[in-house]
């Protein structure tokens, strides 16, 4: 079900890790010598990689980048990944935040999804994380499965809370082009997600999280209070990043660049000193549409004067325009100088983005 470049095979693993160390070394000067407040491995699976392999990258980043004095350290695992040993290993190189890739805790939807963890590893790692010291833990759910009832979704949300995971990501299933789940569909064995079961799955998430205490901050995000993910906001609220390793993106402001998708090409491309990725100039509208996609997306909204300082008074007035029949549809609600999305915007907020697009 996910369209993300990856890889099942370890046969390139010490080549791709040298690469990208070569890469941190080859592109230090991208963000202009700026402090950085986070680091994130992720996508993928880095769990896969030993203390040693980490603790290498994080020197080249040291050597290379200036952090802050408290940097957000993120690495995503899978459970069956996690024992005791491996979590020490991870606490001891440096790893302050673990976000978990849960999914489910339910036999027929892991089973579904073709995930390599079973409900007793996926409780475990989280019960194993807070026994090392991981405080500041994240876990993924994803809803709308076809194997998910309403009741199944609420044990899964509830397992979370009784395990004090306080971030939680809670994605929908969708039919992603180029997936083993689009095929199936394709050829008549398997079927969409059922839209009115996903928004009463996404209702309940929203209501059961909001009263044990939890933000929701973004679309898919929940935190409790100085819980939210310093590293996603980041994107969310348009602050510049590069990114490392095959497939990775980076934005510098003015500008995007992707690394190749494929992870032996990108090896050879290192090696060679040749170049590795693709990119493009972002115009104004350009920059304008991004940030209306982001910040519409997050509890801090979309900020009009933020519209007129960055892109003028002729995309201002645009907006105002364009968001107008979705304020008096209730879609959108304005606070101050912000546009927010309202509890039955967010089941359509792509579509309420794309509308204000230019």
């Amino acid at each position: 079900y996910c369209n993300f470049h990856f890889s099942t095979s370890l046969r390139l693993k010490n080549d791709l890790v040298r690469a990208i160390l070569h890469e941190i070394e080859r592109r230090s000067h991208y963000l202009e010598r700026e402090e950085i407040e986070t680091v994130y491995l992720g996508g993928g699976t880095p769990s896969l990689l030993t203390r040693e392999e980490l603790e290498a990258i994080f020197q080249a980043i040291d050597k290379h980048f200036t952090l802050t004095a408290d940097p957000e350290i993120t690495l995503e695992a899978n459970p069956d990944d996690l024992d005791k040993a491996k979590l020490q290993d991870l606490a001891g190189s440096g790893i302050n935040r673990l976000s978990i890739g849960i999914q489910s805790f339910a036999p027929d939807d892991l089973e579904w999804m073709n995930r390599a963890h079973n409900s007793r590893q996926a409780h475990d790692s989280l019960e194993w994380a807070r026994e090392t010291g991981f405080d500041n833990l994240s876990a993924d759910l994803i809803y709308g499965l076809p194997t998910l009832t309403l009741a199944q979704w609420d044990q899964n949300l509830q397992h979370l809370l009784a395990c004090e995971v306080p971030h939680i990501s809670a994605y929908s299933l969708t039919v992603e082009e180029k997936t083993a789940l689009n095929h199936q569909v394709k050829t008549g064995k398997g079927h969409r997600p059922d839209e009115a079961r996903t928004v009463e799955q996404f209702q309940h998430l929203m209501a059961v999280l909001r009263a044990d205490g939890f933000e929701h901050y973004e679309i898919s995000n929940f935190a409790r209070p100085g819980y939210h993910a310093r590293h996603n906001s980041s994107y969310w609220t348009g602050k510049k990043y590069i990114g490392f390793g095959p497939a990775a993106h980076s934005f510098n402001g003015e500008s995007r660049q992707w690394n190749i998708a494929n992870n032996a090409l990108y090896i050879r491309k290192l090696e060679s000193g040749g170049s590795f990725f693709e990119q493009e100039q972002l115009s104004l509208h350009d920059r304008y549409n991004e940030y209306i996609m982001t910040s519409l997306r997050t509890i801090w909204g979309c900020d009009q004067k933020t519209i007129a300082r960055k892109f003028g008074d002729k995309l201002f007035r645009y907006l105002q325009q364009a968001s107008r029949k979705h304020i008096e549809q209730g879609r959108l609600q304005v606070e101050g100088e912000k546009l927010l999305l309202t509890s039955q915007g967010k089941l359509v907020a792509d579509a309420v983005s794309a509308d204000l697009f230019i």
